[in-house]
């Protein structure tokens, strides 16, 4: 009894629901108690290899169950003794009898006609929503035609206004290229028409009237040098009395006015006030007093000057002098108070904004001397094309050699680079050529390459003209260009294969100006690098 053993007992699961045999209930308990079946698994019949069905799977169990309607119906028939009425009866007589092929093919032809609806309601759905089509085609290809008439239009509405009323160089430039087509114009009729000595006469008199004109038109620069150059004094004031501006991570703009921003606004609204013309005497005295007290702040020799200038003013207004006698004292008194806006111990804003910087060492280091003009200058002050290997002329000489003789108006050419590098830097691919290309380099390749004309529709007005890529998966250069007018290129920048779009004689004749170009530009030393990388890239549209 003091000894003890582990034996493993299996315990094997029943696959089947053991049977109630029965079992007992304790009286005085209650509990009930179940007869135990045998847990071991009951025993197979030998398998004698002949498959055996039982005889309830090859019979049919049916059940037969009696059903009754929900509603209790009845039927009364006449009989003797009782009458039913049969007014409200109905005669029903059998109808003709059809077979199974008969309601298929009825079905078929009800099924044809429905298809027979169904398809010219779809057929004039899509008539209607063609015309409809068509005629929102017509009214945008109008609007179209309407808009860009209108923008003619008014193109040539502010060429005249700018002729008429020039205020910038572009401006200019225009004037003198329109005198230069007059010039030839002229000359051209006085020598088809005239001989000998009538032929001189009306050349001397075209040249007095050219030189008449010319005049003429340096008096309209003159007044718009003086009013650009008011402008400019207000746009450099405005830039020292900016705050400074930046944006946050969430992309807002956050302002903030420091210390010399509102020094510079102080300045500007002075200036503002000193140069208003036809103000009342009170009020001018109290601008004079308050620049008075501005400059008095610093003393030097050109504050002293500004101080007595406005003591002069103020007494001579006091002795009733007129305005117009002034005048002089005014714009005096406006030129030094300029000079002491330009100085930083005053302004410190404007130091970053000066062309000349206050270091003369700075100044030594970036300058080039003008040999037309013999002025040293800063580099943005010469125009030097991408094939030049010296600096030349600055851009003022540039400008007077084109007045004087070839009189070539630049504003289209201008206009085509502008959107060009614009067009480039959508792209974000980091294009560089674009940018060493100049004024004069895009000029030559328009007017020798491309013969200023689209090389799709031979458009000529460069208002219309674009440059776009040739093969858009690689960056501009001129020998990756094409001229095209603006619906020209929309649609040619959306083709994928150039070769499967265009015909080859096409593409073979792109490809020569391509090479004409490269020829050209092939003498500047930054371009051959790009040149020499661009020659090992495969070009999958080439023309073979």
């Amino acid at each position: 009894s003091d000894s003890f053993q582990d034996v493993v007992v299996k315990i094997e699961r029943p696959t089947y629901n053991k049977p109630f045999l029965g079992g007992f209930r304790n009286v005085s308990t209650g509990v009930e108690f179940h007869n135990a079946g045998s847990q071991t698994k009951p025993k197979k019949r030998p398998d004698k290899g002949i498959q055996l069905f039982c005889k309830e799977t090859q019979t049919v169990v049916e059940k037969n169950k009696l059903q009754q309607t929900r509603n209790t119906t009845s039927t009364q028939m006449t009989k003797i003794g009782l009458y039913v009425s049969n007014m409200t009866d109905k005669l029903i007589t059998p109808g003709k009898y059809f077979t199974a092929e008969e309601y298929h093919k009825r079905r078929l032809e009800a099924v044809l006609v429905l298809q027979k609806y169904f398809r010219r309601w779809h057929a004039i759905n899509l008539v209607q929503n063609l015309k409809e089509q068509r005629r929102l085609r017509l009214a945008l290809e109008a609007q179209e035609e309407l808009q860009k008439k209108k923008e003619k239009e008014d193109k040539l509405r502010r060429e005249y206004e700018k002729k008429l009323n020039p205020k910038t160089k572009e401006d200019f430039e225009l004037l003198y290229h329109d005198l230069e087509l007059w010039m030839q114009e002229e000359t051209e009729r006085i020598n088809r028409t005239l001989t000998g000595a009538e032929r001189k006469a009306a050349l001397c008199a075209l040249l007095e009237e050219e030189t008449q004109l010319i005049a003429c038109i340096g008096m309209h620069k003159l007044d718009a040098n003086v009013e650009n150059q008011q402008k400019a004094i207000l746009h450099l004031l405005g830039k020292c009395a900016k705050p400074r501006r930046w944006k946050a991570f969430d992309g807002k703009i956050t302002e903030m006015d420091t210390k010399n921003s509102l020094r510079g606004k102080e300045l500007l609204e002075i200036y503002q006030s000193i140069s208003t013309k036809d103000i009342p005497k009170d009020e001018r005295i109290s601008v004079l007093l308050t620049l008075k007290c501005t400059v008095k702040e610093h003393e030097c020799k050109l504050t002293e000057e500004i101080v007595a200038l406005i003591d002069r003013e103020v007494d001579l207004m006091s002795r009733e002098v007129k305005e117009c006698n002034l005048e002089g004292l005014r714009k005096r008194i406006c030129t030094l108070f300029l000079q002491y806006i330009k100085i930083p111990e005053f302004n410190p804003r404007v130091a970053g904004l000066l062309k000349v910087p206050q270091d003369p060492l700075k100044l030594y280091k970036n300058v080039y001397f003008c040999h037309s003009c013999e002025k040293y200058l800063a580099p943005h002050e010469f125009l030097i094309p991408a094939n030049s290997r010296t600096i030349g002329r600055c851009r003022s000489c540039y400008q007077l050699d084109n007045e004087a003789r070839k009189r070539e108006a630049y504003l289209k050419y201008r206009l085509i680079l502008e959107n060009l590098r614009k067009s480039e830097v959508d792209y974000q691919d980091d294009s560089k050529i674009v940018f060493l290309v100049q004024l004069p380099d895009l000029q030559h390749l328009i007017e020798n390459i491309w013969n200023c004309q689209s090389a799709l529709s031979a458009c000529s007005d460069l208002y219309d003209l674009v440059m776009v890529r040739w093969d858009k998966q690689h960056e501009w250069s001129p020998w990756n260009t094409i001229l095209l007018t603006k619906e020209e290129a929309d649609a040619h920048l959306k083709i994928c294969n150039l070769q499967k779009t265009y015909e080859g004689a096409f593409i073979y004749r792109i490809e020569q100006k391509h090479i004409r170009a490269k020829n050209y530009f092939s003498q500047i030393p930054v371009m051959s690098s790009v040149l020499h990388r661009s020659n090992h890239q495969p070009n999958a549209n080439s023309y073979k």
